[in-house]
């Protein structure tokens, strides 16, 4: 292209021209015109009559003089200067002809374009830079276009002032990081600033927001310790993004807590929360899995609500999938859930997670829990060595575009001094007027074993003889008492086949009944009752221990 007879086709030319030869517009002299533009762009001579006939016809120069977008042109190697524009001249003031561009042009290469006309010279295509920033704090967006000068291969470069575009660019995305930041904060006062450490497991968990192009979605996770030795484990994801999924997250999750001091079974949970969900957002809807790990037990029960199944490595290092049963996300409403149980002993890890660990765009969520199994068959050492382990085996970095929440509990095998602070023992109860005077000797005996201070014998002695108490009265066979020490707590443990649980009410004078439930909170930290999976009920009652006791 030759740009000496270039024409530029731009609407309206025609009309300007004319208004400016009916009004006698002003002549420029020969000393308006920058010495990087004195020299003629085009040798066509103009028309004897002065009017234009068509916009072919128009200087070139005349009209880049008259855009409002910076235009230079430079020639050669060197990049030396051939002509610039007005607005150039405005922007950056006056250039020399002939001189080259890294001396007489040093805005291009604060832009970083010198490599770019480089570039353009040998490859003749063109090629634009976005939103390019100077030091005076004005924005660009260059074009270099590759063309034919009188002097020889060249580049037209034209930069197009959006500074106000950028600086609005910057506004929206400094509004988008406030509110990102205000959504993790929300979601970071909403999640257990301290996990609860129940005494027969260590648990570990991690919560990772999405990376910065990313909302923050609405996983959780919490640890609730019941009573009786019992813990809670629930973790759980609300579907969409931003503050309203953290503000439904923080609804169910202190809701759980609630559920969970009922003490009711894992799939009775679930049915209350599906019904608050509803209530919650009828448009929003939840995964969820609730878990209680009863020591006495050595299995974690559970129940689902369309939430990736809970992963169990044994002592032997084989891996256990909870698969079933699991049941649709909290807030479909019309299902009825049911739970299931894996097994937790000694020596047993755990883990609970949200598909922002195993999901991935190119690949399917089974492969990646899949892929999880494998790292968690690897993983060993502290809970949270365990959670940092997957997590970097999944892959997980700052710019991940899903939350993430983990939760690891290890049920540890206790061996030597720590076993012997770990103690169990059970009896079972026949009935009949032997089985009062059977506990007590049996409660006395295990306790004085367990080599407890007189005070504390006395009072677990009293505890298991009210509670058996109250069971042979209330309740039905089978019967059992359960005594177990840990190295925070003494438990008793009293379980019937009658499912009435007992409540605490003032017993009158004249009243030959009432008093043994009464008795039992009195003495003992905390009790509390519950119905069992295969009918019943559970009454228990804890004794806190003091740091000096074996």
């Amino acid at each position: 292209m030759n740009f000496t007879r270039w024409s530029a086709r731009l609407p309206g030319t025609q009309r300007r021209a004319a208004a400016r030869a009916d009004h006698g517009g002003p002549q420029r002299g020969d000393g308006a015109v920058p010495a990087a533009r004195a020299e003629q762009l085009s040798d066509d001579p103009p028309r004897e009559d002065g009017a234009v006939g068509c916009v072919d016809d128009l200087p070139v120069r005349e009209v880049l003089d008259r855009i409002p977008g910076l235009v230079a042109l430079v020639h050669g190697p060197e990049h030396r200067i051939a002509y610039v524009n007005d607005a150039y001249v405005a922007a950056f003031g006056e250039r020399q002809a002939g001189e080259p561009a890294h001396e007489a042009l040093p805005e291009l290469d604060e832009l970083s374009l010198l490599p770019l006309l480089d570039q353009v010279l040998r490859s003749t295509k063109p090629r634009t830079v976005k939103s390019r920033k100077t030091s005076g704090g004005r924005s660009y967006t260059v074009t270099c276009t590759p063309l034919e000068t009188a002097e020889g291969p060249g580049v037209l470069v034209f930069a197009a002032d959006v500074t106000d575009h950028a600086e609005a660019a910057e506004r929206l995305r400094t509004s988008e990081r406030e509110q990102r930041e205000t959504a993790v904060t929300l979601q970071r006062s909403l999640l257990p600033q301290e996990l609860e450490e129940p005494d027969d497991l260590r648990i570990a968990a991690t919560y990772l927001p999405g990376g910065t192009e990313a909302a923050v979605g609405g996983d959780w996770y919490d640890v609730i310790t019941l009573g009786g030795g019992r813990t809670a484990l629930v973790i759980g994801d609300v579907m969409g993004r931003g503050v309203r999924a953290a503000a439904v997250m923080g609804q169910l999750r202190t809701a759980v807590r609630a559920y969970a001091r009922l003490d009711l079974p894992p799939h009775e949970v679930l049915q209350l929360l599906d019904g608050l969900a509803t209530e919650i957002d009828p448009h929003q809807i939840a995964t969820c899995v609730y878990a209680v790990h009863d020591p006495n037990e050595g299995r974690l029960v559970y129940a689902s609500a369309g939430h990736l199944p809970i992963l169990v490595r044994d002592e032997n290092g084989t891996i256990h999938r909870a698969d079933e049963p699991t049941g649709p996300p909290l807030g479909t409403g019309g299902w009825l859930h049911t739970s299931g149980s894996v097994p937790l002993g000694s020596g047993s890890t755990a883990v609970l997670y949200t598909d922002g660990l195993v999901e991935r765009r190119d690949e399917d969520i089974d492969e990646g829990v899949a892929a999880l199994e494998n790292a968690l068959a690897g993983a060993t050492g502290t809970p949270q060595v365990i959670c940092d382990r997957l997590i970097r085996a999944a892959g997980v970095t700052a710019d991940h575009d899903d939350d993430v929440a983990v939760l690891v509990l290890q049920h540890p095998a206790r061996k030597g001094t720590d076993g012997e602070r770990f103690r169990n023992a059970a009896l079972e109860l026949l009935g009949g007027v032997e089985a009062a005077p059977r506990a007590r000797a049996f409660a006395s005996g295990v306790l004085t074993s367990w080599r407890f201070a007189d005070e504390l014998h006395d009072l677990g002695v009293l505890a298991a003889s009210e509670l058996v108490a109250n069971s042979l009265q209330h309740g039905t066979p089978p019967m059992r008492l359960r005594l177990r020490r840990t190295d925070r707590r003494l438990i008793i443990e009293v379980t019937d086949g009658d499912d009435h649980l007992p409540r605490r009410r003032r017993a009158e004078p004249a009243d030959e009944a009432g008093r043994g439930i009464a008795i039992v909170a009195t003495i003992a930290a905390n009790w509390g009752s519950r119905r069992t999976p295969g009918g019943g009920k559970a009454v228990w009652c804890e004794f806190v221990l003091s740091e000096d006791v074996d």
